[in-house]
């Protein structure tokens, strides 16, 4: 084995020991549960605050689930497709200013080097050697800020955040099968807030983040939305 490779394994072990390189596919699968959870047990509890029967309860839950899932997985599809992008084109405005002007560049990375805390001569000698081996990487990731953590997938994005409302959004469609029609309301909020407790505990421990300061925020949004579509069911309800 290569001195190189041995080099590339010792990085990866390092960041397998931290939670950073999560933090792409982990957003969006937090986000498309919670979201999940939240919207599909605020509609379910809006509709059932103004029905006296499942059938409109459930209509209302299952519409919610499936155009909520294909709604979020094309929404974090579009958005991260857009970051990309912007990504590429400004790596290929950095080729050209590499091919254009090197001088110019070169003093620049070793300017954001001293920026850094390193003396200027340190910082020429390291622009210097970095350039020598990629000038582009070294431009891409220290003057532009992209790397291989910071990047993200659009499609894999996507999928994170569409299955993981699906997931988030079959729990209060389980309820409102199960639970009895009659105050269903209060037992779609007990459940998921049950769920959003799990929820925060799970992704804090996946991020290395508080699990209290994760649940605590997750149930108080949470049950800011449930209460509101709680409101709106009881103004306008018809009793269906």
């Amino acid at each position: 084995m290569s001195k190189e490779e041995n080099k590339k394994i010792t990085i990866d072990n390092y960041l397998d020991n931290h939670y950073i390189n999560r933090s792409n596919w982990l957003r969006a699968a937090v986000l498309g549960a919670n979201d999940g959870i939240i919207s599909v047990s605020s509609l379910a509890i809006g509709v059932a605050t103004a029905s006296v029967t499942r059938e409109p309860i459930l209509l209302a839950t299952i519409a919610g689930l499936v155009a909520g899932a294909l709604s979020m997985a094309a929404g974090e599809y579009v958005s991260v497709s857009s970051q990309t992008d912007i990504e590429k084109a400004d790596i290929e405005r950095e080729a050209i200013e590499l091919k254009e002007m090197p001088e110019e560049e070169l003093k620049i990375l070793a300017q954001i080097y001293e920026q850094r805390g390193l003396t200027k001569e340190t910082a020429k000698q390291v622009a210097l050697e970095l350039t020598e081996k990629d000038a582009l990487a070294a431009h891409v990731r220290d003057e532009l800020g992209i790397n291989e953590i910071s990047q993200a997938n659009p499609l894999q994005a996507a999928l994170a955040s569409g299955a993981s409302f699906t997931i988030g959004g079959i729990l209060p469609l389980l309820v409102a099968l199960l639970v009895p029609v009659h105050r269903m309301e209060y037992w779609l909020y007990g459940f998921t807030i049950l769920f959003l407790i799990i929820l925060g505990a799970i992704s804090a421990k996946a991020g290395g983040s508080s699990i209290q300061k994760a649940i605590i925020r997750i149930v108080i949004w949470g049950t800011l939305a449930m209460g509101i579509s709680a409101l709106v069911g009881y103004i306008f309800g018809v009793n269906v």
